[in-house]
């Protein structure tokens, strides 16, 4: 299952409601459709940045799904999307890159 980053943040073009009452709402739709994710395990972690418009997320899932859950958030949540892979994955990736570059230089 492939893993992913995503950093959000408000979209400044689309303000929150300034009624404390309908943010709330807003907010509340929100928090509920991340938590149906949560316990659906396509989102393993979730914060806040302490500037308390921004955040990262971290799923796992398919891209399908990936994408499924930036546009549940728009036009409020602006969310930039990576791909993770792994230590041990990367790791193991340069190290046969060196190693063909070595080969190819003999």
């Amino acid at each position: 299952m492939t893993r992913y980053l995503m950093i959000w943040h408000q979209n400044p073009m689309v303000p929150s409601p300034m009624d404390p009452e309908k943010s709330l709402a807003l907010n509340e739709k929100m928090w509920a459709g991340l938590d149906d994710m949560k316990k659906r395990g396509t989102v393993l972690e979730f914060g806040f940045f302490l500037d308390g418009i921004s955040g990262y997320c971290i799923g796992e899932g398919t891209g399908e799904m990936a994408f499924r859950a930036v546009c549940m958030f728009l036009p409020y949540v602006i969310q930039e999307v990576h791909e993770i892979i792994s230590y041990e994955k990367g790791k193991e990736i340069v190290r046969e890159l060196y190693k063909a570059g070595i080969k190819a230089a003999r």
